[in-house]
């Protein structure tokens, strides 16, 4: 089954100091493929409303299919926005539900 794929994009940073991470505006990243690269307070976040967006919800104030938040960093205060994209299918599983090559059980 396809999902969609989510997009984040750092839109301005509102804080004094630069980011922690070095993130600009501008920077964009694919939240299934890339999390690793995106700060992990501002990810800590994300995740809140991408699965908001992910599962046919709306983030009231915005429009439909995006979400706007900020990274929670007081001295930065980067703002980011979320977006739904094309679906894109999820990786193979096996008959009983775990990737292939994975152990299931210790005696395995």
């Amino acid at each position: 089954m396809a999902r969609p794929g989510i997009s984040i994009t750092l839109l301005e940073r509102r804080g004094a100091c630069p980011c922690r991470h070095r993130h600009q505006p501008g920077d964009t990243f694919d939240f299934d493929t890339e999390r690793g690269k995106l700060c992990p307070l501002a990810m800590h976040v994300a995740f809140i409303y991408a699965d908001i967006l992910r599962y046919g919800g709306r983030v009231p104030g915005e429009p439909p299919g995006t979400a706007r938040f900020c990274c929670p960093d007081p001295d930065t205060m980067n703002v980011f926005r979320l977006e739904i994209r094309e679906a894109h299918a999820r990786p193979p599983s096996s008959e009983n539900g775990c990737l292939p090559g994975k152990r299931n059980s210790p005696d395995d």
